[in-house]
């Protein structure tokens, strides 16, 4: 794998917004999900959205939220899982934040918590958004 990790152009929205919305249907099977490409295109107008290209294919993606250090999205194609996608993108994320940086996982997503468990964010707060899902406040301790 050669991986590159850069800042997504415009050209790169609508890949990115087409991987976001493969991985998070394959991801969130128990969640009523809507247009997710839409609701992509739309959050990455207020966030620096980052592409993870293996041979200038997009196999990775991490959506910042720079005020309160916020990374609201980190998917990588399910073809590039174990290959150190995610890892790269959290790591640049990190390099870029003014301070520790904090996510929200959803509870039933045990994979992405192991994940970030294995890289040392801890879960520091629990709660339910207004759909009853619940999810972990995870970040470095």
């Amino acid at each position: 794998m050669s991986l590159t990790i850069r800042p997504a152009r415009p050209d790169d929205l609508e890949a990115c917004a087409d991987l976001y919305d493969r991985v998070v249907r394959a991801t969130f099977t128990w969640l009523a999900l809507g247009d997710q490409r839409s609701k992509f295109l739309k959050e990455a107008e207020e966030e620096e959205v980052y592409v993870a290209l293996d041979e200038g294919r997009p196999v990775g993606l991490a959506a910042f939220y720079r005020p309160g250090d916020h990374l609201h999205s980190l998917y990588v194609e399910y073809d590039a899982h174990g290959r150190g996608v995610g890892s790269a993108l959290l790591a640049h994320v990190e390099a870029l934040a003014d301070g520790p940086v904090s996510l929200k996982v959803q509870a039933l997503n045990a994979a992405a918590r192991a994940f970030y468990a294995r890289r040392g964010l801890a879960e520091v707060e629990e709660g339910h958004d207004p759909d009853g899902s619940h999810w972990f406040r995870m970040r470095r301790p």
